[in-house]
């Protein structure tokens, strides 16, 4: 769901629709395409809010960034045509595109890209990548050409100038891009539906105009796991990425759908409120890991599509250790552990579950678990703004399961205020290590330090790496195969 980041499916209809729909037949001619998302954008400012949603919406379709993030994970140009990065990693100088507009009119340019980071790193940002950009000082050399100094090394920085806290807005338009996008983007926001739908149109501004196939988008917000199986075989839905693993078998075996199992840099925790008592005794977060069969809820969550992780980092990623056998299941030495804590069962807690199917199924599995080590976890669904402001915002929270989407985000472990109430004078002098690594075995050495700090401390009951489902009509090309960041690409979908 959250991105450096979060997010954020399953349920089966037990009879399907034999008949192709009339408009299959002449899918040939279409410009139009309609999509499906678990949970509804609160807003469409991905600098102001950590839904993931925004950017499933927003990112390369309103908005632009220097950088742009591919599906296996590389970088490649899109508003700086290229870049010069200074030997010691921290300087860094960007060739802008020219001739770019903003949809209001507004011309794209340096000072446009220092205002953006100045902007996102400032005393009154809120976005969720703010440290990233305090740390950077941008300066303009001229219309087309800017420099951005790091004060750490960050190997991944290019990366992170993709993803949607990165942005580039008009000043103008700023403050209101929430509910009026602008952006530099192939796309326009044309209606939104609160609660059903938003739909973009394609800009005639934009520099590739001619090249779109898609002219409009339709985003429906669909989280009930049957009326998602049904959109699809009615043919309501061209395709739904992230949708619920559980109708998987029945999409295979027809051939009107293709079927896509992506990859992912998610990470799915019972994220656990470290600043409330007894949570804050690491002998209690310990009695709660060992309390978790991770096969099971993976099972029972993702219907057996995820891998079993130990740390807040997954298999894959540059410098992964296996760090599952720190807290393994283990319920009799959970129960130990809440006993030398002094802790009387039973324990009642509080597992707030937003609305996305992962977290519904999964919340069940591990209140059976937990209810065997003497806690009782009291189940409490909430919707996805409510999880927002009240999970997120207000850390009115003692358990919550979710997935944390974004690739690159042991940051938050640093962060004084971040909603886990996570403090470690030990992490922060190993991620500022790890910020400053110059050489790759370094880097690789500190990550693996971080990840077993992480897994010793039981920060959270650290579950899987999720694999994501997209089902979609056979005809419709261009979607991602892997998904290392949460994006719907319009601008390279067609039919065939």
């Amino acid at each position: 769901m959250l991105t450096r980041r979060t997010a954020l499916a399953s349920g089966a209809l037990a009879t399907a629709a034999l008949a192709t729909p009339l408009h299959a037949l002449a899918q040939g001619k279409k410009d139009s395409v309609t999509l499906a998302l678990v949970l509804e954008p609160p807003g469409l400012d991905p600098t102001a809010g950590a839904a993931s949603s925004i950017a499933e919406v927003t990112l390369y379709n309103i908005y632009e960034t220097l950088t742009k993030i591919n599906p296996d994970g590389s970088v490649s140009p899109l508003l700086a045509e290229s870049w010069e990065v200074s030997p010691d990693l921290r300087t860094y100088t960007f060739r802008l595109r020219k001739g770019v507009t903003f949809q209001n009119g507004e011309p794209f340019d340096a000072a446009a890209v220092k205002f953006s980071f100045d902007r996102a790193g400032g005393d009154k940002s809120t976005n969720k990548d703010k440290r990233t950009f305090a740390n950077l000082s941008t300066q303009v050399v001229d219309a087309h050409t800017v420099v951005l100094i790091n004060k750490d090394i960050d190997p991944d920085l290019l990366f992170l100038l993709g993803q949607a806290t990165a942005i580039i807005v008009e000043p103008k338009s700023a403050a209101t891009n929430a509910s009026k996008p602008v952006g530099t983007g192939p796309y326009q926001l044309a209606a939104w539906s609160r609660g059903a739908s938003i739909a973009l149109t394609a800009w005639p501004g934009w520099r590739q105009a001619a090249q779109l196939k898609v002219r409009r988008a339709t985003f429906r917000f669909i989280p009930d796991p049957a009326a998602q199986v049904a959109a699809l075989l009615a043919g309501d839905v061209d395709a739904f990425a992230r949708v619920t693993p559980r109708s998987m078998a029945q999409f295979k075996g027809d051939p009107r759908f293709q079927v896509i199992v992506s990859g992912s840099r998610a990470k799915t925790i019972l994220a656990i409120n470290n600043a409330k008592k007894p949570l804050d005794d690491v002998r209690v977060r310990r009695a709660i890991a060992a309390a978790i069969d991770r096969k099971a809820v993976i099972q029972g969550a993702a219907d057996g599509l995820g891998v079993p992780i130990g740390s807040h980092y997954v298999p894959g990623a540059f410098g992964y250790v296996d760090t599952t056998g720190i807290n393994p299941y283990d319920p009799e030495k959970a129960r130990k552990l809440l006993a030398e804590a002094g802790v009387k069962t039973p324990l009642t807690l509080t597992m707030t579950l937003p609305p996305a199917p992962y977290a519904r199924q999964g919340g069940e599995v591990i209140a059976a678990q937990l209810a065997k080590i003497g806690i009782t976890a009291k189940l409490q669904n909430v919707e996805w703004a409510q999880w927002l402001s009240g999970t997120y915002g207000a850390k009115n929270y003692d358990l919550t399961l979710i997935s944390h989407v974004e690739p690159f985000d042991l940051s938050n472990f640093a962060k004084p205020d971040y909603y886990w109430g996570y403090h470690s004078a030990q992490f922060d002098q190993l991620y500022d290590k790890i910020k400053n690594a110059a050489r790759p075995a370094d880097r690789a050495r500190l990550l693996g330090d971080a990840q077993r700090l992480l897994a010793e401390d039981a920060v959270h009951a650290f579950l899987y790496q999720p694999q994501w489902v997209t089902v979609a009509n056979k005809n419709l090309r261009g979607l991602w195969k892997d998904m290392p960041v949460f994006v719907n690409d319009l601008s390279v979908l067609s039919w065939s």
